[in-house]
């Protein structure tokens, strides 16, 4: 019973203040931990070195990234599994005394693991110069979106929306694409859009909505992006589709907006990437950018209020520096910036199975995802889509659609008196 998982079992459980929720299998072979849970395999000493240089999150994850940790079957099972125990046992990593830390260094020299701190994987994102300033803001977005068109094009469904879609039936004939497509409606219904209606669309992504709202809805749009590659893309779609006359793209920043009285404004989950600090300058840049009654759609995603960033993981490899904050707290700022909130709709359970479609599609497609992006990449989206899709599943992250306007003189809004005409497939408006 001296093998390196029996060394690593009593150790582990004191640094997570309990039982291990999983069995352990340690490079030479041995195992520990309870029979039947879900398996994590340290491939290599390596691993134990990358965890004691960076202990917590970021360190397992960088030591998933590179292939160290590997966990047998269903990953979701596996971090569903560590969750749980975390929930329901109360698992808290105590204060290690002086004596706990002589004694992990020990085990760690007995089991060859002491040495040079590893190399984080070449995706984690640096970032220099001052939080949030233009230039690390584009920094922060090209390390995201910029990893190339032809990858997104593989994970997404033809509509290239990158957002929680909205899941309008359960029919098996109905699929990612269908959902988008009732979600770019829903938006364009919310906001009321008719030909002839100017709409900014702010963060566009891969032009969804700008494309949707122009095509389907004869509106006059304007996006705008920070990605060159979204930009390339949109513009090329414009064209493709003959839509000069009615959309427009620009690569700028939203701080960087002149003029205004716009009919509607759209921000589909770019408001996570603004910053804490600099959400209030934001909102007051969507309320500017409306004509009085014009409406403002913005689709965002939330946390508690004692976890509101991304997480080390999430802001070292997906989105640095995104920032996300309790639901009310951002329907508080876009209030205090003069807009009216006048409707707000969850869709939480939207993004669970919006996620799980792409996540279905990079494993359906693995080989070529490796071939594409690198297999470090695959495993930080794998990683990603997965740790996400659960946040999502246990209410530990929230999605919502908050419908606002700015309101004239007279403060009247002009907007529905019963929201169900806004939902796709019923009458009016």
């Amino acid at each position: 019973m001296n093998g390196a998982a029996h060394q690593l079992a009593p150790l582990l459980e004191q640094l997570l203040g309990g039982r291990l929720p999983v069995r352990l299998r340690a490079w030479d072979g041995s195992a520990a931990g309870p029979e039947g849970a879900p398996v994590v395999v340290l491939r290599s000493r390596r691993a134990l070195r990358r965890l004691l240089w960076q202990p917590g999150e970021l360190g397992l994850a960088q030591a998933y990234i590179t292939g160290e940790i590997e966990v047998e079957g269903d990953l979701a099972d596996g971090l569903r599994t560590v969750w749980r125990a975390v929930r329901e046992r109360g698992l808290r990593p105590p204060r290690l005394s002086a004596t706990d830390l002589a004694r992990a260094a020990g085990t760690a020299l007995r089991l060859g693991a002491v040495g040079p701190r590893p190399p984080a994987p070449a995706m984690e994102a640096r970032l220099r110069g001052t939080l949030h300033s233009k230039s690390r803001d584009r920094a922060a977005i090209s390390h995201h979106y910029d990893l190339s068109n032809a990858f997104y094009a593989l994970l997404l469904d033809e509509t290239m929306a990158y957002s929680c879609g909205y899941w309008t039936s359960e029919d098996p004939s109905y699929g990612p694409a269908d959902a988008q497509r009732d979600k770019l409606e829903l938006i364009c219904r919310k906001l009321g859009l008719h030909p002839g209606m100017r709409l900014l669309d702010i963060g566009c992504g891969w032009g969804s909505l700008t494309l949707h709202a122009a095509q389907e809805h004869k509106v006059r749009v304007t996006a705008v992006t920070l990605s060159r590659e979204q930009r390339d893309h949109v513009r090329e779609q414009i064209r493709a589709r003959g839509l000069e006359e009615f959309a427009e793209v620009e690569l700028r920043d939203y701080r960087d907006l002149d003029g205004g009285s716009y009919d509607a404004v759209s921000t589909i989950e770019m408001g996570e990437h603004v910053g804490d600090a600099e959400y209030p300058h934001f909102a007051r840049t969507l309320y500017r950018m409306l004509r009085p009654r014009g409406r403002v759609l913005v689709q965002q995603m939330s946390r508690g209020a004692n976890a509101p960033g991304g997480g080390a993981f999430i802001e070292s490899y997906i989105a640095p520096d995104m920032h996300m904050r309790p639901l009310g707290g951002t329907v508080s700022l876009l209030e205090r910036a003069g807009l009216e909130v006048r409707h707000v709709e969850a869709l939480r359970e939207h993004y669970v199975r919006t996620i799980g479609a792409w996540h279905r599609t990079l494993e359906d497609r693995w080989d070529e995802v490796v071939a594409m992006v690198g297999e470090q990449t695959a495993r930080v989206w794998r990683l990603y889509l997965v740790g996400g899709a659960l946040a999502f599943e246990e209410g530990r992250m929230g999605v919502d659609q908050i419908l606002a306007v700015r309101p004239c003189a007279e403060g009247v809004s002009e907007l529905p008196a019963t929201p169900w005409t806004w939902y796709p497939g019923r009458d009016g408006r």
